[in-house]
């Protein structure tokens, strides 16, 4: 990543069997999977999210608290 690129939103995500969030499509149309938006997210390069480590020890990507539940990566559009 250089950091001439620009903040992205998140636009869609992709899921798996499960129900959990394998991939995510940013505003630039760019598609990564769960672990490069971890660090992306990290790297400040995607907007209104945060990664957090769970009860279960492991990292997490999710949406920035504001009260808004459609812009939760789990209510965005699939894709």
């Amino acid at each position: 990543m250089d950091n001439n690129e620009q903040v992205q939103q998140v636009t869609a995500v992709r899921k798996n069997g499960d129900g959990d969030i394998i991939q995510l499509q940013l505003s630039s149309g760019q598609v990564v999977d769960y672990k490069e938006a971890q660090q992306m997210a990290k790297a400040n390069l995607i907007d209104n999210v945060n990664v957090f480590r769970g009860r279960d020890g492991d990292e997490h990507l999710r949406s920035n608290a504001d009260g808004i539940e459609e812009n939760n990566l789990d209510q965005l559009p699939t894709f």
